[in-house]
């Protein structure tokens, strides 16, 4: 059964605008590929069902997510009926794509609380779609109906449709930029990110940047932000007071829940950003984690302002951090971080 609710799956999705789809038959090349998704920062995933079997490949490709990427989202496309959408679901599918319109699929995904994503070629279709309950519509194929032209016209007298075209989108800034700025919410992209010449030689590290360049892309074209604001505050002890001291006075004075890692203690609010206290003094004042939309981007921007930074610090699919070697006026330490 599905793994994720209904709003998570449709809220990441619109969170990162991309929906990368991809099959392959053996098991340990699935898995390559959607870690490379993953490391990219798409961690909303659909494997299509396009061979013989595919649902034994998908069902292990599940049980070691649930491992091993806990966070990704897996959905399943090229479902043209409701018996293999029931199928898919029983083997964990979080969502349901398909290349047509099916009025019995929309059953079946509502029954379980699972998303379902049909293709539409036509304003009649989508508006069926919406009718049925699909809170995002996949425009297929995207270039044959009309292509962002399409799209834009679409939206225009129906703002609030939920559009994810596929089907010939390439990975480039100008395509991205193209679909973002017609209005649509997420874009389906298969070979065109996901391509074969990569895959067949093993350069799943070059999927991943593809994948991460694409997420910039679609960023940029929004208008969002490089410096998107603070993430954290980090305090240090001192000869007087313990880091363990602080975090307890932050937890009893404005009722924080308080979490300990291995060399801080985290203080998160209920709104953004959040306190960390760190257990050693490795700085006199504080240190201010700045969030970027784009690391490299951002790394780039204040090198070229003259300002000078460290060793990068980076985790696959996780964050990338990098501390500038001055601190700020205030003698504040400052670094960029940028979460997947």
């Amino acid at each position: 059964m599905a793994k994720f609710m209904k709003h998570e799956v449709i809220g990441r999705l619109f969170e990162l605008g991309l929906g990368p789809l991809f099959y392959h038959g053996d098991i340990e090349v699935a898995k390559k590929i959607v870690r490379a998704c993953n490391d990219g920062g798409a961690k909303v995933v659909e494997f299509t069902n396009r061979g013989d079997f595919a649902y034994q490949v998908f069902g292990e490709l599940v049980k070691w997510c649930d491992k091993e990427l806990p966070d990704v989202i897996l959905g399943v496309g090229s479902v043209v009926d409701h018996a293999t959408a029931a199928l898919y679901i029983n083997n964990g599918a979080n969502f349901i794509v398909s290349p047509m319109l099916n009025p019995e699929i929309t059953k079946i995904c509502n029954r379980h609380g699972v998303p379902y994503f049909p293709g539409c070629g036509s304003l009649s279709e989508i508006s069926e779609a919406e009718k049925l309950g699909c809170e995002i519509v996949k425009v297929f194929p995207s270039i044959p109906v009309g292509g962002p032209v399409f799209a834009k016209s679409v939206l225009a007298p129906c703002r609030w449709l939920k559009l994810m075209p596929t089907g010939g989108i390439r990975a480039t800034r100008e395509c991205i930029s193209e679909w973002i700025k017609a209005g649509v919410a997420v874009l389906g992209m298969g070979s065109g990110l996901i391509k074969k010449d990569l895959v067949k030689v093993g350069d799943f590290e070059g999927i991943t940047k593809l994948v991460e360049q694409c997420l910039w892309w679609i960023k940029e074209a929004k208008g969002t932000p490089l410096f998107l604001g603070v993430d954290h505050i980090g305090l240090y002890p001192s000869d007087k007071v313990t880091g363990k001291a602080i975090a307890d006075w932050y937890e009893k004075t404005f009722g924080f829940t308080l979490g300990e890692g291995h060399s801080a203690f985290h203080i998160p609010s209920r709104g953004p950003g959040e306190i960390e206290v760190l257990k050693k003094q490795v700085f006199k004042k504080c240190h201010i984690a700045i969030r970027v939309s784009n690391f490299e981007e951002a790394c780039k921007y204040l090198e070229s302002k003259g300002i000078e930074l460290e060793e990068p610090i980076i985790k696959k699919g996780v964050s990338k951090v990098v501390y500038l070697k001055n601190p700020d006026v205030a003698g504040n330490k400052i670094h960029l971080i940028f979460r997947y």
